[in-house]
């Protein structure tokens, strides 16, 4: 085997033509990823607390979008933001931003089973007292229940990060040039070291989701010791 084909693209494999053009491979790949974690962290957080809530009909539409998205294969959405964002705003847009909303979305719909778990999983008796003090159901949420709640989530969110950043790999379907792009790219120059190449991207996305794997079982003995004092 020869790997002088990753040495000779190693800046193009980590960063594509970045800084003299658009940032590619490694970078953009983390990128996809911890933008998409972002929104769908506050997706996950509105559509968790609306699947929860005591008005029936945003319950239902709530739950209703939930479960479409989570019965979706994340390939169809990521196509069908391809071809509806376009269509709703009337130009094109950018590929990136296309994957960033099919990923929000998708992620949006699993994490706000987390956020319901989390906040199901809070004992009855802390809403309960928090209540028989003045609080209104949406400060006891605010101020009681979240706190305690998000607490028990952030290990369930990390290795939800994980799982997106396996997912960036999707992207290459509408030319997004993130990591298995440029391999791709680069595969096709060359026509030789298909095996060398495809290892060694295996390789970095094994080593980036192996640091947040365990930084999901830090937080996990973290966190379990933070409770028991």
């Amino acid at each position: 085997m020869d790997f002088q084909v990753v040495w000779d693209n190693l800046s193009y494999f980590f960063v594509g033509r970045y800084p003299k053009g658009p940032l590619g491979g490694v970078g953009l790949t983390l990128y996809l990823a911890v933008v998409a974690l972002a929104l769908s962290f506050v997706g996950g957080l509105i559509l968790g607390l609306l699947s929860i809530s005591r008005n029936r009909a945003v319950r239902w539409v709530s739950s209703s979008f939930i479960q479409i998205i989570r019965g979706m294969p994340l390939l169809m959405v990521i196509f069908w933001m391809f071809f509806l964002l376009p269509a709703l705003f009337g130009k094109g847009m950018p590929a990136s931003m296309t994957v960033i909303t099919a990923l929000t979305l998708f992620t949006s719909a699993y994490m706000s089973e987390i956020v319901r778990a989390g906040i199901m999983g809070i004992p009855k008796g802390q809403t309960e007292a928090a209540v028989s003090t003045g609080l209104t159901h949406r400060q006891t949420m605010l101020y009681v229940v979240l706190p305690q709640a998000l607490r028990n989530m952030i290990p369930s969110f990390v290795n939800q990060f994980v799982s997106m950043i396996k997912d960036t790999s999707l992207a290459f379907i509408v030319g997004v040039a993130e990591l298995t792009q440029i391999a791709t790219q680069v595969n096709n120059r060359t026509m030789m070291y298909p095996t060398e190449i495809f290892l060694f991207i295996a390789v970095i996305y094994f080593v980036i989701c192996f640091a947040f794997t365990e930084l999901s079982r830090w937080l996990e003995r973290r966190l379990a010791y933070t409770k028991s004092i």
